[in-house]
């Protein structure tokens, strides 16, 4: 193994990264465009967020399966200790709202008596939670909080990603994509 491939994340690792990002972010600008519609339109407007982020959840089980599964390599020696603690502490939060938003928004659907329909292909049942419309609003208002909070920290890893790769040219962006000088 080449020294650029042992500071490269591997192939499924950086198909799962790229896949969920461009899903997250696709979700975020679909629960914006939601927001500034009405009535019918909202409601099939968010059904789409709602399956699409089934579809995270499902794809960032697999990406934590394929990380436990398969060595992450080691953070760039040249990195102080406080940014190898930063990129730690976003890489843990980033899997916590990959998980936490998609589970509060079913949660809250649950709560508002909704299923989700994925796509028109089949219904993700409620969970057995009973209804509630107004723990189904406050759920909802905390995943559009945590919505707002993962694409601020999106911004923080890209601007981070950039500096490592042309400021401190220790590879940054290039350890997870398949070309380049990692």
């Amino acid at each position: 193994m080449t020294d650029t491939a042992a500071r490269r994340y591997s192939t499924g690792a950086m198909i799962f990264h790229w896949l969920i990002a461009i899903l997250v972010i696709m979700n975020w600008r679909i629960a914006e465009t939601a927001e500034h519609l009405e009535g019918a339109d909202k409601l099939a407007v968010f059904g789409y967020h709602k399956a699409w982020g089934m579809l995270i959840l499902a794809l960032t089980v697999g990406r934590l399966l394929w990380r436990w599964s398969h060595p992450v390599p080691p953070l760039p020696s040249d990195l102080k200790p406080w940014e190898a603690k930063l990129a730690r502490t976003i890489h843990v939060t980033f899997y916590v709202l990959l998980i936490a938003l998609p589970l509060g928004g079913w949660l809250a659907s649950s709560y508002g008596g909704r299923p989700v329909d994925f796509f028109g292909f089949f219904t993700i049942p409620m969970l057995p939670v009973g209804e509630s419309k107004e723990l189904s609003k406050s759920i909802f208002d905390a995943h559009a909080t945590g919505g707002s909070i993962f694409i601020y920290l999106i911004g923080l890893h890209i601007l981070g990603a950039l500096k490592h790769t042309f400021i401190d040219k220790n590879g940054g962006i290039f350890r997870m994509l398949p070309f380049g000088k990692a």
